[in-house]
């Protein structure tokens, strides 16, 4: 017995050996590294001087931009937008779930394309809808209907900016968190609504508050999980409708941006780290909180 049991652990090190070792390389590393290249100085030609807290106290103390706009931006980007997409994706899901399953498939393939093509699609589509000229399919479609007498800059006034980046994300947050609760629905018993009918469930909205969310708390948890990190990586949604970094009057300017701008333009690659850091606590804690909403509770 206790050969098999030795001959089973070698073939499950076995499979999950690549996947250690590739975690480890391209998740632990770069978070340790990034860990310790914040409490230095380092221009990534010279070797890192340690600076201890400075990093730190330089960006709650003297960043006003980072205190004046990234920061309320990005707190402001993801409580609009990682909330209200996951409401969407979850009403969508349930939706389609109602349909035929020859038309939800071509429906559900619609409504995710866009999270794969939002770059071409920004190129293409959006910059296009939202030209600051006459020619821009949303200033033209409001001149014509006499509700603005001259073209608005919609992608560089710092008025419409975050409303257009928030506007353009919505449209395609329909990721893999959509699909997995597509799938968390689809695969409700329905005989589990039949038991709700007799106990008196009668309207839809008891229906999925009270059977349909809880049977598929782990979907809910991944698609809550996936927004929430997908809302706080968000950057390059206002670099590329604005066409610079940093955004006009850093309007649209979110941590990513911040991080971009101080390690790739300026390379201070020390306080870039400090700031990655202070992101990646900001999605630990919000991911600690939605697990306290879906996680399994003992």
């Amino acid at each position: 017995m206790s050969e098999l049991k030795r001959a089973d652990g070698k073939w499950i090190l076995a499979f999950l050996g690549p996947y250690a070792v590739v975690f480890t390389i391209f998740i632990i590393v770069p978070i340790i590294m990034a860990v310790l290249l914040s409490f230095t100085n380092f221009n990534t030609i010279q070797f890192p001087d340690f600076v201890g807290l400075k990093n730190y106290i330089s960006l709650f103390t003297y960043d006003d931009v980072f205190m004046q706009y990234v920061l309320p931006n990005t707190i402001k980007f993801a409580l609009i937008v990682g909330p209200l997409g996951y409401a969407l994706s979850f009403f969508l899901a349930w939706m389609l779930a109602q349909i035929p399953r020859a038309p939800r498939t071509i429906l559900a393939l619609i409504i995710y394309s866009p999270s794969m093509t939002v770059g071409v699609a920004m190129q293409v589509i959006w910059l296009t809808i939202f030209s600051g000229d006459k020619s821009g399919y949303l200033n033209s479609l409001l001149m014509n209907l006499g509700l603005i007498n001259q073209p608005v800059q919609w992608l560089q006034s710092p008025q419409y900016l975050m409303i257009t980046m928030i506007i353009v994300t919505l449209w395609s947050s329909m990721g893999v968190g959509f699909l997995a609760m597509l799938a968390g629905v689809l695969n409700t018993d329905p005989e589990l609504y039949e038991a709700g009918y007799v106990d008196g469930i009668s309207k839809r909205w008891q229906e999925i508050f009270y059977i349909t969310v809880p049977l598929m708390k782990p979907q809910m948890l991944f698609g809550a999980v996936m927004s929430v990190v997908s809302t706080f990586q968000a950057g390059y949604i206002g670099v590329l409708l604005s066409g610079s970094n940093p955004t006009p009057q850093y309007a649209g300017q979110l941590i990513v941006n911040h991080i971009e701008d101080y390690g790739f333009l300026r390379y201070e690659m020390g306080y870039a780290a400090s700031i990655s850091v202070m992101l990646l606590l900001m999605i630990w804690i919000s991911s600690k909180f939605v697990w306290s909403i879906f996680g399994e509770r003992e």
